[in-house]
Parts: structure tokens; C-alpha cells; sequence
């Protein structure tokens, strides 16, 4: 657009007028891009695979859609994620990540995925109707274990939502995002992201995804 963004978003955090102008044509593009992160969690033994604040990605993906499902799912792909075949777990967290997270699992069931939940999880998706099947803690011991579910690849993608509560949800929560991530299943720890991506797969097929060259966007 020819206009210093940066610039101007400095100037309204200091509480300044910025006038409207040209810029206003970025957000009337035909299309859409998404940057997505590349992480080397299977590279660092016994680190803990979560965001948090610190930048942590060792490289990072940028896709071009005609529509925002169709660039995050190019992104996702580009990074090593794959659309899961049959089975998801979900660990929802807080309350807050539950409710989030409802919509996206409502359509993964009708689509005819498999859900898999911890306890808290799988007790809120009963109370909403949600049909989901039990998977206890790691410390439990009782099968059917999560950990063993994600050690023998019967689980295709992990959405495991971080809750800073007692230390033994937090020691389980750390051993199903690592195990996940030493046994090469798929793994999301944020609840909006899940969100998108499941909207975008249970939407997309990969024959929807165009392949088109730079300058085709360009000339848009």
C-alpha cells in the first residue's frame, strides 16, 4: 500500500490521531495470507512443546489462499501438519478453551471423526450432547490410557490446550504434548488455532487448494 504500518501503529500505542488514508486498501485484497511457524521440538529431548511467550520457532511458512481457510491450510501442510484420517484427541483445558473448541468438535463428528477426550473434556461434551469416547490421565494408569493411544498412532492429531493448575495436571498435560511430539502425531496447543484448522479441513479438500504462481498473485 505504500504505507509504513509499523509507523502507525507505534503512533495510535501512544495514544496519538492517525489519520485515515490509503493503507485502508491492504484489508480489500482478493486474497489472503497466513504465516505459519516451523518448530524443532523432536530435535530437544524432554522440552516441553507449548507456546508461550519466547519465540521458539526455527523457521516459519508463508501461504497465499484465495479465502483464509485455503492459506492456513496451505501453511499448516507446508510445516509438517497432516489432515487427520479418523481419530482426534482433545484435551480442552480451561473452561474458556472448552467452550472455544465446541463448534469445531461438532464438526468434526459430523464429518465422522472419531473423539477421543480426557476426563474434563469428555464430561463437558457429554453435558453439550458431543459424543466423545474416555481416554484416562497418564498417571492413572488404567487403559485405555491416552499415552498408550498416542504411542500405537490410534490418535491422528493432539489438541491439548495448557491449564496452570495443580502440578499433576500439569505433569500430565507435559507427558501427552511430549509424547505426541516423540510419536509423530500432529500436535496443537492453542484453542483458536485448533479452531481454524479443523474449520479449514472439515471445509477444504487438498484438490481445493490452488496452486498458482506468485506474479498471479500479484497481478490480482
Amino acid at each position: 500500500s505504500g504505507n509504513n504500518l509499523i509507523k502507525k501503529a507505534t503512533q495510535v500505542l501512544l495514544g496519538k490521531q492517525v489519520p485515515r488514508d490509503e493503507s485502508e486498501r491492504v484489508y480489500d485484497l482478493p486474497f489472503v495470507g497466513v504465516k505459519a511457524p516451523q518448530f524443532s521440538f523432536t530435535r530437544l529431548p524432554g522440552a516441553d512443546p507449548v507456546m508461550r511467550v519466547d519465540m521458539v520457532s526455527t523457521g516459519e511458512v508463508g501461504c497465499l489462499g484465495d479465502t483464509a481457510e485455503e492459506a492456513l491450510l496451505k501453511a499448516m501442510l507446508s510445516v509438517g501438519y497432516k489432515i487427520p484420517t479418523k481419530t482426534v484427541l482433545i484435551s480442552g483445558g480451561p473452561i474458556t478453551s472448552k467452550v472455544a473448541l465446541l463448534s469445531a468438535t461438532q464438526l468434526l463428528v459430523k464429518r465422522g471423526y472419531q473423539i477421543y477426550a480426557t476426563q474434563g473434556t469428555h464430561r463437558f461434551f457429554a453435558e453439550n450432547n458431543v459424543p466423545s469416547s474416555l481416554l484416562y490421565w497418564p498417571d492413572d494408569m488404567q487403559e485405555p490410557n491416552v499415552l498408550t493411544y498416542i504411542k500405537e498412532k490410534k490418535i491422528d492429531l493432539v489438541i491439548n490446550i495448557p491449564k496452570n493448575l495443580s502440578k499433576g495436571e500439569l505433569d500430565n498435560d507435559y507427558k501427552i504434548r511430549r509424547t505426541a511430539v516423540d510419536s509423530g502425531v500432529g500436535l496443537l496447543t492453542n484453542a483458536r488455532l485448533a479452531k481454524a484448522f479443523i474449520k479449514a479441513f472439515c471445509t477444504l479438500e487438498m484438490k481445493d487448494l490452488k496452486i498458482k504462481s506468485w506474479n498471479e498473485y500479484k497481478a490480482m
